[in-house]
Formats: C-alpha cells, sequence, structure tokens
C-alpha cells in the first residue's frame, strides 16, 4: 500500500466521524478548561481537525461571547462541551442555539433527558460520553449522535477503566452511533489501531496543550515537555469517608500538600473541631482555582497539573497543523509499512 492508498484508507475508516462532525479529519479537541478557549479551537478546526470550547463553570454571556470570538477566527466547523451539573445548563444550551453552535457534547455525567431533548429540537449534534456499554447504549436511546468513551489514562477528572478495556467492551457493541475514542492517545498509530476497531475517530486533548496556538502559559507548556508518562498519576484519595474525584496530573508540590491536608483536616473532624461536611468541603476548596494557577498564572508547582499519560509523548511546542498533519503521517506510515 502506498501513501496516498494509506490516506485514502484513513478517510475510508473515519468516514462517519468526519461526516458527523462536517469536517476533514476525525481529530477532536478535548474540551480542557482555561486551553481549549477561542484560539486553539480555531487553530484545531483550520488544521481540518474539530475544536471544542471548554465552557466548564462560564456564564451564559461569556460562553456566547468566547463563541462569536472563535468564530471570528475560523469558518470551519467547532462544539462546545457543557457540563451537566452545570446549574445554568439548559440556558446555556439556548446560548449554544441562538449562536447556531452546530455540536454540543454534554459531559461529566449522564445528561438529563430535558437537556438533551433540547439539543436535538436546537438542530444541533449531540454527543455524550459513555464510560460503560450499559450508559452507551442507554444514550444512544435517549437519542445522542455520537459517542465518546474515554479511559483512565486521560488528563483531568478520570474513571476506573482503561481505554483499551473500554474501546473492546463498546465499540463491537455500539454500530447505531459514531464512536470517537480518547484517552492516553498520542500518536496516529494508535489512532489506526481504534478505527480499525470500529471507531469512528479520536479525541486528544493533551497534544494539543503544547501547540503553538494555546494560551497555556510557557511555564506551564515547559513542564508538559518535560513530563514523562509516570508523571501523570491520580491524585490519593486518603480516607473512603471522605472521597476525592480522582484528578490525574503531574506531581508538584500541590499534589504532595493536598495528602498532607486531607490528614490535617480528618485528624481535625477526628477531634471534634469539624463536622463532617464541613471537613469535605474543606478538602474539596482545597483546589479551588489551581487549574487557572498553573495553565494562566504558570504556578507549576502550587497549581493543578492536568495531564493524561500521553504526556510523554510531547517533546516541543509545535504549530496546531503541524502536529494534526504528524498524526496523520504516523498512521499513514503505519499502514504502509505492513
Amino acid at each position: 500500500m502506498d501513501k496516498s492508498a494509506a490516506r485514502a484508507h484513513i478517510k475510508l475508516l473515519s468516514s462517519r466521524g468526519r461526516e458527523l462532525l462536517g469536517v476533514e479529519h476525525a481529530i477532536l479537541g478535548g474540551a480542557m478548561t482555561w486551553v481549549s478557549e477561542r484560539n486553539l479551537v480555531a487553530a484545531i478546526s483550520n488544521a481540518g481537525g474539530f475544536g471544542v470550547i471548554a465552557c466548564g463553570s462560564m456564564t451564559t454571556e461569556l460562553l456566547r461571547s468566547e463563541i462569536r470570538a472563535t468564530k471570528s477566527l475560523t469558518s470551519k466547523p467547532f462544539g462546545v462541551n457543557l457540563i451537566v451539573m452545570h446549574p445554568d445548563l439548559l440556558d446555556l444550551i439556548e446560548v449554544c442555539g441562538e449562536e447556531e453552535v452546530g455540536c454540543i457534547v454534554l459531559a461529566g455525567g449522564i445528561p438529563p433527558r430535558s437537556a438533551m431533548r433540547r439539543v436535538k429540537e436546537l438542530g444541533a449534534s449531540l454527543i455524550g460520553f459513555a464510560p460503560a456499554l450499559g450508559i452507551a447504549r442507554k444514550l444512544v436511546r435517549d437519542g445522542v449522535d455520537g459517542l465518546i468513551i474515554e479511559g483512565t489514562e486521560a488528563g483531568g477528572h478520570i474513571g476506573p477503566v482503561s481505554t483499551s478495556v473500554l474501546a473492546q467492551e463498546i465499540l463491537p457493541n455500539i454500530s447505531e452511533v459514531p464512536v470517537f475514542v480518547a484517552g492516553g492517545i498520542g500518536r496516529g498509530e494508535a489512532i489506526l489501531s481504534y478505527l480499525e476497531m470500529g471507531a469512528a475517530g479520536c479525541q486528544l486533548g493533551i497534544r494539543f496543550v503544547c501547540a503553538a496556538e494555546s494560551i497555556a502559559h510557557p511555564k506551564f507548556k515547559e513542564a508538559f515537555v518535560k513530563g514523562a508518562a509516570r508523571d501523570a498519576m491520580p491524585s490519593v484519595q486518603v480516607d473512603p469517608r471522605f472521597p476525592v474525584i480522582p484528578v490525574r496530573a503531574l506531581q508538584n508540590e500541590a499534589q504532595k500538600r493536598f495528602v498532607e491536608t486531607q490528614h490535617s483536616v480528618i485528624a481535625r473532624w477526628r477531634s471534634g473541631e469539624l463536622d463532617q461536611k464541613a471537613a469535605q468541603l474543606e478538602i474539596e476548596h482545597f483546589w479551588a482555582g489551581a487549574l487557572r494557577r498553573a495553565v494562566v498564572d504558570g504556578d507549576v508547582e502550587g497549581g493543578s497539573m492536568m495531564a493524561g499519560q500521553s504526556v510523554g509523548m510531547i517533546s516541543e511546542v509545535q504549530p496546531t497543523s503541524v502536529i494534526i498533519s504528524e498524526l496523520l503521517e504516523q498512521a499513514e506510515d503505519a499502514l504502509v509499512r505492513r
């Protein structure tokens, strides 16, 4: 197989994903708070992929402003990722509808049917996250147009199951809608392997953190370039009575202090100084603003360095178009070598 045939084969394998997203390459940018904003989102879309705005905790007017700013930088399709626990979820969906966003990703839990129904009424494509086959089937029944399955190798808030196991569990059993694979993907060979397993495309986040167009602080990018896979570890929970949602991040002083803080707060609870609710809130409050401190301010020791295990595959800061071209070339070369 020569390069042109390999390219055509990859296009064929990813045709459902490309058609749903309306893009040249079925590569989605993972929605990373403070990172996946207008500049990076537009750069991914302009390079033929599918950029996704991370709404996070934005207000409706901030989201509207970000959508309009992104449109000023690209005429290509892009989407918006909304967290289902956001108190203004339905209002944010309305903003997406008013601004004619073509694709909405509902993340962070099982989306309420009212939200799903409204997305469909507005004419947007709807993508949901499926951490297990049963949930994937439920989301398909409820009307999603596509699914993302994301393994524990990913950065940020993670589940317990690896990407490869989720792919084997879900891809052979879900054919009604396109399924995109995410978590720990840093090279084109991995993209090819999941396409051949039945995926419609892949979502990558960490590779784009060090894109030239990413507004992440230079110190944040430098830490990612230097980081290895084994540096990206989940946060530690000290006591099951005080649950901590696992977050995968580069190890730094803040991670160490978080463990110390848990021990200190739990000791105060045991002594009667705090009730359980107050202790839980104090533990959760530790990370308030920590991601912004790292990404925007460059506080790489005191902030949260959310990163997936594919961080070890980043060797330099590159333009987004070069990253996507490199991924595609790696996939094509893998086919040619066969």
